[in-house]
């Protein structure tokens, strides 16, 4: 199918749905202290808000968040502050047990003249704990294929190329039929789960996910601009998934 003819990324909003895993409520009264390299940044979290200081001018105040529990003391946090072309979407992997945050920080950028997509990301550690072990990457879900089911409509397989790129492929879906090779990076979170950014090369769309290979689940979000309506579209989700194959390849 030709580029120009792919559908708006607004189609798949109905798809996908709500999230069917449970939002936690524990970090509900807790004010974590992140220090980065050079930076230290508060997430101060209240009923069903957050607020991330410092913040800029027109990203100031408290926002509504999700947070999921990945394991016991892990959890996936993602909110999004400011609007249309000015929006920012934060994802964190809180790690209480490793004494670490990881953010992943989405925005628009200017691309010759076009609206495109880009991801910040990077690794701190709670104020109060002494040390904290890196995030590293990690190259656990190279040569594996994974049917991931979204919701009941929308179903995608990927295939994990190298270390940098992966195929998607819409088995059934608003996108059904298409697929593309796009950049990825992945991050060791725990044992069997891990971090997996990615970019999209066609669509304005910047996507992390935390994948429990013991599980077999994910939680994840999009974030995408919609060309249509001028806007930043925000896509959580979370999926039940097979690993359909685990390649190999032959020594000599």
């Amino acid at each position: 199918m030709p580029v120009e003819e792919w559908p708006d990324v607004t189609a798949m909003l109905s798809g996908f749905g709500e999230p069917s895993l449970a939002a936690s409520s524990r970090l509900e009264g807790r004010a974590l202290e992140i220090e980065y390299e050079g930076d230290v940044v508060c997430y101060a979290f209240g009923a069903g808000e957050v607020r991330r200081e410092p913040a800029s001018d027109d990203a100031a105040g408290a926002v509504p968040y999700r947070a999921v529990a990945l394991r016991p003391g892990i959890f996936f946090v993602d909110f999004r502050v400011g609007e249309a072309v000015r929006a920012v979407d934060f994802t964190l992997i809180v790690d209480f047990d490793g004494n670490r945050v990881f953010e992943a920080e989405s925005a628009f950028a200017d691309r010759d003249g076009a609206v495109r997509m880009r991801t910040g990301a990077r690794s701190g550690r709670i104020a109060a704990a002494e040390t904290a072990e890196p995030w590293e990457r990690t190259d656990e879900l190279v040569g594996k294929r994974i049917y991931y089911r979204y919701s009941p409509t929308e179903h995608y397989e990927h295939i994990y190329l190298n270390r940098g790129t992966f195929v998607w492929h819409c088995i059934r879906g608003a996108e059904a039929g298409l697929a593309d090779a796009d950049p990825v990076r992945v991050w060791r979170i725990a044992d069997d789960l891990v971090l997996l950014h990615w970019s999209e090369t066609v669509m304005p769309v910047e996507s992390i996910v935390a994948i429990d290979l013991a599980a077999g689940r994910s939680v994840g979000r999009m974030f995408c601009w919609d060309g249509p309506t001028l806007d930043a579209v925000h896509i959580p989700f979370d999926s039940e998934f097979t690993i359909l194959g685990d390649t190999r390849y032959p020594e000599r």
